[in-house]
């Protein structure tokens, strides 16, 4: 059996924006124009630009019409990258901005996942992460103290996995990581410029050097419109 009608004006439409027939920000040709060159009803229309949508393929804005978006960042589920490795990868420049960075005493749940003595210190910053200017996603990072001393917070908060490396010769080769979908709170929402209740993806994630010592805990929340996890096996 051949592809249903609607997947295949999907794959036309996704052909199009991939070879650059439509840029990211081109409006598409409003529902009826585009029913009438596929000769197709609008309802079959309507399935093929909705599963466009759901791929990130394309946006819906109120009042305005449907819009060719980036493309979805993609991160791989098997291993360990960093956020400023997982946006080069993918062509696209990462910037940090830098919300609260404090030296502090852990939480008990901090301590308990870094595995930390009683008197024990650590960091713990918020970072709001960028690729090519657009917010990707709220990250909260706690490591200890000791990891971070004599360095700057420039150093830090640019690439924390890099500044480790380049003083300890470390690297973090294997996580834990859990991942759940909430809605985003208003605070949440503005920061990532997405609209309050929009779907998040909350990755929870203990990183370990080669030795199994747990090294960094944080907790991220994603624009779900803008991101996405994969798994191969």
């Amino acid at each position: 059996m051949g592809l249903p009608v609607y997947m295949q004006i999907h794959d036309d439409l996704k052909a199009q924006i991939e070879n650059g027939t439509w840029p990211v920000g081109t409006r598409l040709p409003s529902e009826r124009k585009l029913a009438e060159h596929y000769q197709v009803s609008r309802m079959t229309l309507r399935q093929a630009v909705g599963s466009l949508i759901e791929e990130g393929l394309l946006k819906r804005k109120a009042g305005s019409g449907t819009f060719v978006t980036n493309q979805k960042i993609q991160e791989h589920m098997s291993g360990i990258s960093s956020f400023t490795e997982t946006m080069r990868s993918q062509g696209k420049q990462p910037r940090s901005e830098t919300l609260s960075y404090r030296i502090v005493e852990p939480t008990f749940k901090e301590a308990e996942q870094l595995a930390l003595t009683p008197t024990e210190r650590v960091l713990r910053m918020e970072r709001l992460r960028y690729g090519d200017e657009e917010p990707i996603c709220l990250e909260t990072t706690t490591v200890a103290a000791h990891w971070v001393r004599d360095m700057s917070q420039a150093e830090v908060t640019e690439s924390l996995y890099q500044a480790i490396s380049a003083r300890w010769g470390l690297v973090p080769v294997n996580a834990q990581q859990y991942i759940s979908a909430i809605l985003a709170q208003p605070q949440t929402a503005e920061l990532l410029q997405i609209q309050p209740g929009a779907p998040i993806l909350k990755l929870k994630q203990l990183s370990y050097f080669e030795n199994q010592q747990p090294f960094e805990f944080v907790e991220t929340q994603y624009a779900a419109e803008r991101f996405e996890f994969y798994l191969k096996q």
